[in-house]
Order: C-alpha cells, then structure tokens, then sequence
C-alpha cells in the first residue's frame, strides 16, 4: 500500500461550519474568481500536518495519539475575526480566527514534539491556530488581489462562537480535481 497524506486535527460543530460557509458566500459575490475556497464540511482546526506517511506506521502514530490525547483535559477555544496571510493588504490564505486558551496551544506543542520522535518534522513557524476559508490563486493579478483585498477590509467577523474539544482526530487526506477529501482514520478521546 503506498503512503497516505495525513494530518491530525479538531473537528468543528456543525452549526459554526454553517456561518463559516455564509461567510464564504458574502466573500464569493465580492471577489474573483482567484479564491479557491474550502467547502465547509472540511474545515477543521488542524493541530499537524504530517504529509506523507507510511500505512506501516498508522498503528505507531494511532497509539502515540491515544497517549497523548489523554494527557490534555477537554478545553474551549473561541472563534471569530477575519484575516488573511501574510496579510489582509497581500491575502494568500483567508481565515477566521481562533482565539486560543494556553491548553490549546499546549495541546499542539506536544502533538508536535510526540510526532516529531517519530520522525515528522517539527514546525519552524510558531503556531498560528486559525480556520482557513480559502487560497488566493498564484496566478492573481494585481487587481484582482486589490478586489479581495478590499472585501476582506470591508467584511465584518465578530464572534461566532465557542467549540468545546473533547477529542483530536487523524485525517487521510485525498487530492481530488474537485478539492481534498478527507477521511477521519482514528478518533482520540482526551482526558475524561
């Protein structure tokens, strides 16, 4: 079997996925067509990606998880606010917020360091939690980065919502023509 992409996640609530698509919908009638954006069923809060791994560690990584997952006790973290990287001025990702409790934060730091020990690389840039909505297109042209650039400035997120963690989930990740699909493999329970 070869080697499946993977990452390791939160999943969100059904409701908070329904405003982040209506947020989608208010940003689509105000920008080109150089977004691609995500569809709402797949946004999730990631914690790792890990790219490429081997199915013969699936049983490693699924084991490494469940420990660790019940070393953190269920948490909250709050959603809202839009934003862009680098930035709103030059968007190459569009997100929403996460506002982040240190146990969120603690929680991916140890994903990271557990993962790392077996052998994924440990993430040069300090964790920055958020929601992506969509991917500006690097065939943008001037204008059209000034078109969404401006519909990001004049789009108002407030606060949309708290998510309760209760568990962390490993993802396969399938590249599609029409998008990834991503599949939950195993789903770790956190401290009870």
């Amino acid at each position: 079997m070869n080697a499946i992409r993977a990452f390791i996640a939160i999943d969100l609530p059904e409701d908070l996925r329904h405003k982040l698509g209506e947020i989608m919908d208010s940003l689509k009638k105000k920008t080109p067509r150089a977004v691609r954006w995500v569809p709402p069923q797949n946004i999730h809060l990631t914690l790792k990606f890990l790219g490429n791994v081997s199915p013969n560690n699936l049983n490693t990584l699924t084991q490494m998880l469940r420990q660790e997952a019940l070393r953190h006790s269920p948490m909250q973290f709050s959603v809202g606010s839009l934003g862009a990287f680098p930035s709103k001025q030059r968007p190459r990702v569009i997100w929403v917020g996460v506002h982040a409790p240190p146990a969120l934060m603690d929680l991916q730091r140890c994903v990271d360091q557990e993962t790392a020990v077996l052998g994924y690389p440990v993430e040069e840039r300090e964790y920055s939690p958020h929601l992506t909505l969509g991917r500006v297109s690097q065939n943008v042209t001037a204008l059209e980065l000034r078109q969404i650039a401006d519909a990001l400035f004049d789009t108002h997120v407030g606060d949309l919502g708290v998510v309760r963690v209760t568990e962390i989930r490993l993802y396969r990740s399938d590249l599609q023509p029409g998008g990834s699909v991503y599949t939950p493999l195993f789903t770790a329970p956190l401290k009870r």
